[in-house]
C-alpha cells in the first residue's frame, strides 16, 4: 500500500530523505567530555603513573641535585632557590606525561571495538577530538595545581602569587595540546598500544633533557643549546617560568615589544599556539580519514 511518503503524485515511488541528527557540535563535545572522565575514573593507574613520575622527578632533583645544580641556576638567574627553578620545568612535564596517555586512551578504544562504533555514530569527528581532548586538559589542569601545591611546600615562590599560578596552570594546558594531538596522531597511524607508548616516550624524555628546563642554557653544552631552540619543551618551561618570578627569562627569543615579563610570555605562548593549531589539524585530519573498514 503506498504512502505520501513513498509515491509521488504521478504515481512513481520516491527516496526517503534520511532523519537528520539531533546532534550539536557542543553536544557532541560534551558527551565525549564526559566519556573520557569517566573512563578515567575507572581506570585511574595511568593518571596516577602520569603524576607520580613527575613528583618523583621534583622530590629527586631539588634533594639530590639540589646543591650541585643550584650554583648554575645562580649564575644564570640570581636570586632563586632551585625549587623555584625547578618547579614549572615539573609542571610542563606533567603536561607532558598526561599528554602520552591520551594516544593510549585512543588505542584501547581502537582494540575493544570502541572507536569503531563512535565512527559510525552522527556524531562530529572534530567535535570527538576536541571533547577528548577537554577531558586530557581539564585532569591536566588538576595535575599541574597539586605540582604547584606541593613545589610551595618544598620551598619554591610564586612571585606572581594566584594570578601566576593560574598562568602557569594556562601555559601548561596549552602547551599539552599540541603533544596530546601528536599521541593521538600516533594512536592512529600505528593503532597499536606498545608502539604509540614507545613513540610518545621516544619523544618525551629527549625533549625534557635538551632544554632548559633542569639547567639554564648557560650551563649546558653548545649542541644541546642549539637544540633547545627548537625544542617546544623551552618555549613552555621559560614561559611558566617566566609567570613564575614575574621577569623575562625567555632564552631563545629575544623579544622587547612589551614591558617585562610579557617580553617572555607573549612570544612564548605565541610559539605554543602555533604549535596546538599546526598538530591538532593533522590529528583531526586523520581522525576525519579514518572508517570502520580501517580499524577491524
Amino acid at each position: 500500500m503506498s504512502t505520501p511518503e513513498t509515491e509521488g503524485s504521478a504515481g512513481t515511488s520516491v527516496d526517503r530523505q534520511p532523519a537528520r541528527s539531533g546532534n550539536t557540535f557542543v553536544g557532541d563535545v560534551w558527551v565525549n567530555f564526559k566519556r573520557w572522565n569517566l573512563k578515567a575514573v575507572r581506570n585511574p593507574f595511568v593518571l596516577v603513573v602520569s603524576l607520580v613520575q613527575p613528583i618523583i622527578f621534583l622530590v629527586l632533583f631539588t634533594e639530590v641535585f639540589g646543591n650541585v645544580a643550584g650554583s648554575a641556576v645562580d649564575r644564570g638567574i640570581p636570586g632563586i632557590n632551585y625549587e623555584t627553578f625547578l618547579v614549572p620545568a615539573i609542571a610542563i612535564q606533567v603536561a607532558l606525561a598526561a599528554a602520552v596517555t591520551s594516544g593510549i586512551g585512543l588505542v584501547n578504544d581502537i582494540e575493544n571495538g570502541m572507536f569503531e562504533k563512535v565512527l559510525v555514530t552522527p556524531m562530529n569527528r572534530t567535535a570527538v577530538f576536541v571533547g577528548k581532548t577537554a577531558a586530557e586538559v581539564f585532569r591536566i589542569s588538576l595535575q599541574i595545581t597539586i605540582i604547584l601545591g606541593l613545589g610551595v611546600l618544598l620551598g619554591a615562590e610564586i612571585v606572581t602569587g594566584f594570578v601566576g599560578a593560574v598562568g602557569i596552570v594556562a601555559v601548561g594546558i596549552l602547551f599539552s595540546l599540541w603533544f596530546v594531538a601528536l599521541s593521538n596522531s600516533l594512536a592512529l597511524l600505528t593503532r597499536d598500544q606498545e608502539s604509540t607508548i614507545i613513540g610518545a616516550n621516544l619523544l618525551q624524555f629527549p625533549l625534557l633533557f635538551l632544554s632548559s628546563a633542569f639547567l639554564p642554557l648557560e650551563a649546558l653544552p653548545n649542541w644541546i643549546q642549539t637544540f633547545a631552540r627548537y625544542n617546544p619543551v623551552t618555549y613552555g618551561v621559560d614561559t611558566a617560568r617566566s609567570l613564575m618570578l614575574d621577569r623575562d627569562v625567555m632564552t631563545v627569543i629575544d623579544v622587547t615589544w612589551f614591558d617585562g615579563t610579557l617580553d617572555a610570555v607573549v612570544p612564548g605562548v605565541a610559539v605554543l599556539a602555533g604549535l596546538a593549531l599546526a598538530f591538532g589539524a593533522v590529528a583531526v585530519y586523520l581522525l576525519s580519514r579514518a572508517s570502520s573498514s580501517d580499524v577491524v
